[in-house]
C-alpha cells in the first residue's frame, strides 16, 4: 500500500467549525492521475475535517477501479463533486478545472498523496483572510517520518540558484550557499513567515485572489505551476506565506508516472518560467536560453543518478 503508515492518517478530529465562525466556505481541489492506494487516505482525511465544505476530485485519468470507486463516494457524500471525461490534461489545467468547479470562497489545493493533518486547513484559513490581495499561504510539508519535505519553502528560484541547487553546488561550496532555494533545513520559524516560493502540494487561496491572477498557467503541465502562481502573486503586490503549524504528510511517489519523465517536465518547466520572468529583460532572456537545456539536463540525471546508484 505505498508503504503508508496508519499514523500518517489524522487519528483526532480536526478543529471545530465554530472555531471560525462567521466563516465563508471551503473547497478543497484535488487533480488525480494514476495515483494508486494512497488516494483513499487522502479523500478520508479531507472528508473528516470539518471545516470543508466540499471536495472537488478532478480525475485526470485514473484506473478503471479507482474511478468506480470515486463514483461511489460521490454518489454516498453529497461534499464530493467528480470532475472526468477530460483525460490527462496536466495538473494546471486540471487544477483551473476544479477551481472554477468549486463553489468555496476558500480554495485549498492538496495532492492526492498528501494527508492533511488536524487543524491544517483551520490554520490557513485563519491565516489568509488577514493578508492583502493576492495572497497564498502553504502548509508545512511532511515526509511520512515527520521531517520537512524537500521544496516545502523555497527561495527566489532563477536560473542560477536552481542549476546551482540541483547540481548541489549550492551546498558544496560555502560562498555559493545564498544561491540555495530549498530552506527546509533552516529553522522552523515560530509563526508564519514570508518565503518567496511554498509548495504546491497544500496550499490555501481566497476564490478571488485565484481568480484575479489568472489561476495556474495552463502553459505548464506537470511542476513549476506552483513557482509561477508565486511568482505572479509576489509581482502582483501580494504575499507568499509559510505556515509552520498548517501540516500535512505527502507521501510523493506514489503516482505511477515514470519519474524519468516527471524530472523532463520539471526541467522543461523551469525552463519555460525562466524565460517567461525574463520578459523583454535581454540579457535575462538570453541567459534563460543558454541555461534552460542545462537545467532540464540536470533535472532529468537526478532519477538517472538514483538508479545508478541502487544498482
Amino acid at each position: 500500500m505505498n508503504g503508508i503508515a496508519t499514523p500518517i492518517v489524522a487519528a483526532s478530529p480536526a478543529s471545530s467549525a465554530d472555531s471560525l465562525r462567521p466563516r465563508r466556505s471551503v473547497s478543497v481541489v484535488m487533480v488525480v492521475y494514476m495515483t494508486g492506494e494512497a488516494l483513499e487516505q487522502s479523500l478520508a482525511c479531507v472528508l473528516a475535517d470539518p471545516l470543508v465544505d466540499e471536495l472537488v476530485v478532478v480525475d485526470n485519468g485514473s484506473a478503471p477501479v479507482q474511478l468506480e470507486r470515486l463514483r461511489a463516494l460521490a454518489a454516498q457524500d453529497g461534499r464530493v463533486v467528480l470532475v472526468t471525461g477530460h483525460g490527462n490534461v496536466g495538473f494546471a489545467k486540471g487544477a483551473n478545472l476544479g477551481a472554477r468547479t468549486a463553489k468555496g470562497d476558500h480554495l485549498v489545493f492538496l495532492n492526492p498523496d498528501a494527508f492533511l493533518q488536524p487543524g491544517c486547513v483551520a490554520a490557513l484559513v485563519r491565516e489568509i483572510d488577514g493578508q492583502p490581495t493576492p495572497s497564498i499561504v502553504g502548509g508545512r510539508v511532511l515526509n511520512p517520518d515527520r521531517t520537512e519535505q524537500r521544496g516545502a519553502r523555497r527561495g527566489e528560484i532563477t536560473p542560477i540558484s536552481a542549476l546551482l541547487s540541483l547540481s548541489g553546488l549550492a551546498k558544496a561550496v560555502p560562498a555559493w550557499g545564498r544561491f540555495e532555494v530549498h530552506w527546509e533545513q533552516d529553522a522552523l520559524p515560530d509563526q508564519v513567515a514570508p518565503a518567496p516560493t511554498i509548495s504546491g502540494a497544500c496550499f490555501c487561496m481566497r476564490r478571488a485572489d485565484f481568480d484575479a491572477v489568472g489561476g495556474f498557467d495552463e502553459g505548464y503541465f506537470l511542476h513549476v505551476e506552483d513557482v509561477d502562481l508565486c511568482w505572479r502573486v509576489r509581482e502582483a503586490g501580494g504575499k507568499v506565506l509559510f505556515h509552520p503549524k498548517a501540516e500535512v504528510v505527502h507521501i510523493g511517489g506514489t503516482s505511477q508516472t515514470s519519474p524519468l519523465k516527471v524530472e523532463f517536465h520539471k526541467g522543461v518547466g523551469l525552463a519555460r518560467y525562466f524565460r517567461k520572468r525574463a520578459g523583454a529583460n535581454l540579457s535575462g532572456h538570453l541567459a534563460a536560453l543558454v541555461l534552460g537545456p542545462v537545467v532540464i539536463a540536470a533535472a532529468v540525471a537526478r532519477p538517472l543518478m538514483r538508479r545508478l546508484k541502487k544498482r
